[in-house]
């Protein structure tokens, strides 16, 4: 009887908390996260819209005869598409992508479409992971992206050759949206490991703008390959954001009450701290960038602003609650806004170049930016060496960062800290290493 008169109590006071939950996620904006960041530069943003045009046209079943074609179109030379594959020639491993020779910019393009609800192969690749499943390069990794990363690389590495070695000035660059932004991010770590199969490709010459992007990679490798991983997240878009395991938020489409049950309760029981010292926490990879296109609780567009930096915790923690959550994650949405986002940027960048800047002191800028991004990355490689993370033996169900210590590499999943030596490397030690192997 006393059980029972206790089941009411209970009930409201997981009802208050829920309400609760739901009240600070609403009040929770999306700027909150970058509003510490720096602003990214016409330069270093000025590809992206077209990436997001490539990415596109990979929806087309006839490049020449295209009938998907966003305003101002693709911006492709159809003889210059050297491969397109279709979800039939790759039987459901990989979403369908293409590879293109950017003569214009002298770019070699590997471009991969998103999640196609209709495909059943596609969701397969999502909800194929377990916490901890695959280990690369010292880190954790979703186990489905890497299947479908590695599929590509097998496919398509001599004909990467080719055209590497045919363009030997080119940029090699991996472009993809949501489930092929992580394939494309997967993908680039993988040619960067094994370069000597492009003849020992320069590490600068590689590059990938991941659109959108679901979480795929640890922390540490998140930091460390942040120098050639970008991540384009627009304002509220979701899915840099879900730290719900895939597998039960897509499993709980069609029961909303759960899905939020379960945000609720990791939320409001699960610490920072104890998720920091997960090493298997997969986040949005690399350098983020921040795309602000409007005020929050407010439908009205402003001028819009792109914020950018290597944070190495708050890397999109909080899912914001707003209408535009879903159609921010849209590449047609994506597309749309980085436009005009550019079109502003460069707007502001030809009234400042109209005040006769010298040319000298242009270049100056142009080299300062690239030592401050380098300067940035170092930073964000010595703060993810200072959280001093210890090696869990029984990590908990949320992951994150391991420390780095000298001889060793990431330790195996369950290992104990009393095995592995506790003199962690020096900051300059570690830095040296990791920049002496590009």
């Amino acid at each position: 009887m006393s059980v029972a008169c206790c089941v009411p109590v209970v009930e409201c006071v997981y009802c208050l908390a829920c309400v609760r939950w739901v009240w600070k996620k609403f009040l929770y904006t999306a700027g909150r996260e970058s509003e510490n960041w720096g602003l990214a530069t016409a330069s270093e943003f000025e590809p992206v819209p077209r990436f997001c045009r490539y990415i596109i046209a990979v929806y087309e079943v006839n490049i020449r005869n295209p009938i998907w074609t966003p305003p101002g179109g693709y911006g492709i030379d159809p003889d210059w598409v050297i491969v397109k594959r279709s979800h039939e020639d790759t039987q459901g491993k990989v979403s369908p992508y293409l590879i293109y020779v950017d003569h214009q910019n002298a770019d070699i393009v590997v471009a991969i479409r998103g999640l196609n609800l209709a495909k059943e192969s596609d969701f397969l690749v999502l909800l194929d992971d377990k916490l901890g499943q695959a280990e690369f390069d010292g880190g954790y990794v979703h186990n489905g992206l890497l299947k479908a990363a590695e599929w590509v690389w097998e496919a398509e590495s001599q004909v990467l050759k080719e055209l590497v070695e045919r363009y030997p000035d080119y940029t090699l660059t991996f472009a993809g949206h949501s489930l092929g932004a992580g394939v494309v991010t997967l993908l680039t770590m993988l040619t960067v490991k094994n370069r000597e199969k492009l003849g020992l490709l320069d590490r600068k010459r590689i590059r990938c703008f991941a659109i959108a992007p679901a979480r795929c990679v640890s922390l540490n490798l998140a930091v460390r390959y942040a120098d050639i991983i970008n991540s384009i997240v627009l304002q509220d878009d979701f899915l840099p954001r879900t730290t719900v395991a895939l597998e039960n938020a897509f499993k709980s489409l069609f029961c909303l009450p759960c899905l939020m049950c379960i945000m609720c309760l990791k939320d409001t029981f699960t610490m920072e701290e104890k998720m920091l010292k997960d090493p298997r926490r997969l986040y949005a990879p690399g350098r983020l960038y921040h795309i602000i296109v409007r005020k929050p609780f407010s439908f009205a567009n402003i001028k819009p602003i792109v914020r950018t930096a290597i944070p190495v915790d708050g890397r999109f923690e909080h899912i914001v609650l707003s209408c535009n959550m879903t159609s921010d994650h849209a590449i047609i949405r994506i597309l749309t806004e980085a436009q005009r986002t550019i079109d502003l940027m460069l707007e502001r960048h030809h009234s400042t170049e109209s005040m006769s800047i010298p040319v000298q002191q242009r270049m100056e800028r142009q080299a300062s930016l690239a030592k401050e991004h380098m300067e940035e990355h170092r930073a964000a490689l010595q703060r993810a060496a200072a959280l001093d993370v210890p090696q869990a033996y029984s990590p908990s169900a949320y992951g994150t960062f391991r420390d780095i210590e000298d001889g060793q590499a990431f330790g195996k999943p369950g290992e104990s800290s009393l095995t592995i030596s506790k003199k962690r490397e020096s900051w300059d030690d570690l830095a040296e290493r990791l920049f002496s192997h590009r």
